[in-house]
């Protein structure tokens, strides 16, 4: 059934627009999409006739100034296979109506900044470039599946609820920025998955009131530019940068999931599925970033170069999982990062000058697949080119918190060998005579047989001999192990050092055997301080 026409509808309206003015006024759908399907792929070089064509000052003043709703209805603009040539002009305005476009394409950029709107869905439209900085909503911001040619710009933008992003395919502007969102406020979640940007994603400052998830996600930095640059962000819950399971019906372009389009670390995909993994070809800077659940990097994949890093600099999480595929280039920073548990997996981390964890603070060690002992000494080994205690003491700790005292002895006798290689020639001769012995004090077992071993052997050595004492009357009854014992042991008196005169040979072993004593006494002594200042 035809509308009838709207009287006050202003003069010179193009035919295409007169029945938008009345859509609009019903709160209906102004089609304009033709009958054969593969005419209406809004991305197509394939030019759009005038009869799919309406002008952005006739949308402008539908939005800003509309007509009132026909008795009954409410007030919408909705579009889909439309061409809105011009520039849509929105600046500073105040829309009241809710705004849906599926499938359009714009042939002049959006400006928006500093609008107010209730609720905008964008859906697979074509706009060269999308300003919107300072923009407010009530309600939602959807621009899914749509196509930006020079970028989009959301510095300091309030969003009422929900920020849905998935497959948008976002190029850089003319600073190398593909979407600005800096100091922006989510009021829910962030949803950006599977898209595409070929430029930085900036989100320096933002806040997100629930999860911001980049499941799935290609960011690929831009000349001189980071891929994903977002200093003091805050998420409330989990910061999402793992895959995706998509299939060929994820591009469909009938409906948008309004929860995103998968979970990136589901264990059981469904069939016909295929995992893709979150991708950052450049540099990606978290530093300062508060996150209230987990920063999860699950099978991510980092391509940087040699100059470019995963900055990571004072998060704070709960929880970190650092199960990613390991960058081949670049670094990875944990400087300053305060995480609760740490998931990981010896394969994610980077080799030695790949890996920065100064002042990196973490109270439990979950691995996600075996991590041996050996394997987690060279990840500290590597994060520590120029020896640093601290990144040992923290390891040591956490390990002995968690009960396994053994492992953690093993990572102070390992800082300890780092340490020695620093020290001058005396201090290393003597470093090395404590491993030897006891190895610093860290077994104290090996101490105990060297004693055994040393008082053996003194006490076969001097039962060859039979000794003059001393004094003819002041002398106790000669006993060979006893005596050995007393020269090995320093400070205790078992009564025979002292009475008895040895000859040549023997003096020189009764002096080897009490230096000896003095020795493994001092590491010893040296080794149970250390067990006395770590209690």
């Amino acid at each position: 059934m035809t509308e009838p026409l709207d009287d006050g509808a202003p003069d010179g309206l193009r035919p295409t627009e007169l029945r938008m003015w009345n859509a609009f006024r019903n709160g209906s759908t102004h089609d304009l999409s033709d009958a054969n399907p593969l005419l209406n792929d809004p991305f197509s070089p394939r030019p759009w006739g005038p009869e799919r064509s309406v002008r952005a000052g006739i949308v402008a003043r539908l939005l800003l100034s509309g007509p009132a709703a026909r008795p009954g209805r409410v007030a919408a603009l909705k579009l889909r296979g439309v061409q809105i040539t011009g520039t849509l002009k929105l600046a500073g305005g105040s829309i009241a109506p809710y705004v849906e476009l599926n499938g359009c394409r714009f042939d002049s950029e959006v400006l928006m900044p500093e609008a107010h709107f209730t609720t905008v869905r964008m859906v697979g439209c074509a706009i060269p470039r999308l300003e919107a900085a300072r923009l407010r909503t009530e309600g939602d911001l959807h621009l899914p599946r749509c196509r930006v040619e020079h970028g989009i710009r959301l510095t300091d933008a309030q969003i009422g609820t929900d920020l849905l992003i998935n497959q948008i395919n976002v190029r850089p502007d003319r600073r190398g920025r593909a979407i600005t969102a800096d100091g922006m406020s989510v009021a829910q979640d962030l949803q950006a998955e599977l898209i595409e940007t070929y430029g930085e994603f900036s989100l320096r400052g933002a806040k997100v009131g629930v999860s911001l998830s980049l499941r799935g996600s290609r960011l690929r930095a831009a000349a001189e530019r980071r891929a994903l640059n977002a200093p003091q962000l805050s998420v409330e819950r989990t910061l999402y940068m793992t895959g995706a399971w998509v299939s060929e019906s994820t591009g469909n372009q009938g409906t948008t999931p309004p929860f995103g389009i998968g979970i990136g670390n589901a264990a059981t995909p469904s069939r016909g599925t295929r995992l893709q993994p979150f991708e950052c070809h450049g540099g990606v800077r978290l530093d300062d970033g508060r996150f209230g659940d987990a920063v999860d990097l699950h099978r991510a994949r980092f391509v940087l170069s040699s100059r470019e890093e995963l900055s990571l600099r004072r998060i704070a999480t709960p929880e970190l999982r650092f199960n990613a595929e390991r960058p081949e280039e670049g670094r990875v920073v944990l400087n300053g990062a305060k995480v609760v548990t740490l998931i990981d997996m010896a394969a994610s981390w980077p080799g030695p000058g790949g890996l920065a964890m100064g002042g990196f603070v973490y109270e439990n060690l979950v691995p996600y697949e075996e991590f041996p002992l050996g394997r987690r000494l060279e990840w500290v080994a590597s994060a520590t080119p120029e020896y640093s205690p601290e990144p040992y003491e923290r390891l040591a700790t956490v390990l002995r918190n968690s009960g396994e005292d053994a492992d953690a002895r093993e990572v102070l006798l390992a800082k300890q060998r780092r340490r020695r290689e620093t020290l001058p020639l005396a201090a290393k001769l003597w470093g090395y005579l404590q491993d030897w012995t006891v190895a610093y004090g860290y077994r104290p077992g090996r101490a105990a047989l060297w004693m055994a071993v040393l008082w053996a052997l003194g006490a076969l050595a001097f039962a060859q001999v039979e000794p003059a004492p001393i004094k003819a009357d002041e002398h106790p009854e000669w006993n060979a192990a006893l005596y050995a014992l007393d020269l090995l042991v320093p400070v205790i008196n078992l009564g025979q050092d002292g009475y008895w005169r040895l000859d040549s040979h023997w003096q020189w072993a009764s002096a080897a055997l009490i230096l000896l004593g003095w020795i493994l006494a001092t590491t010893v002594a040296a080794g149970a301080s250390r067990l006395l200042r770590r209690g």
